[in-house]
């Protein structure tokens, strides 16, 4: 598995690339199977109240947080670039530039 974390304001997020032969969480939306690679991370947004409070960029938000949704890949670069979008996205979503955002792509520690 690999890690796919973003890093700004303060804040980060983690999501989880599963490699071939690896077994990806089962629910309710994940892609086929079939899928080489299995991208799965938080989506997130700022809310004017209620959610939950976060520190980022030296001001508090309220987030919510909405269900995972997992998509499935042929290749580890497909997966990557798309792993990597995402998590830019979810910090523009807070208002923070994309290319404010740090990525880092690290090999994950499977603990079964």
């Amino acid at each position: 598995m690999l890690l796919v974390r973003g890093r700004a304001g303060g804040t980060e997020l983690t999501g989880t690339i599963y490699e071939r032969g690896e077994e990806a969480p089962r629910f309710k939306g994940a892609p086929n199977e079939d899928a080489a690679y299995v991208w799965v991370c938080d989506e997130f947004y700022e809310v004017d109240s209620g959610g939950s409070t976060l520190e980022v960029a030296d001001r508090e938000i309220n987030i919510a947080f909405e269900s995972p949704m997992p998509r499935g890949f042929d290749t580890r670069e497909q997966a990557i670039d798309a792993a990597e979008d995402h998590v830019r996205t979810q910090f523009a979503r807070i208002g923070i530039e994309p290319e404010d955002v740090e990525v880092s792509v690290e090999k994950g520690h499977d603990e079964s």
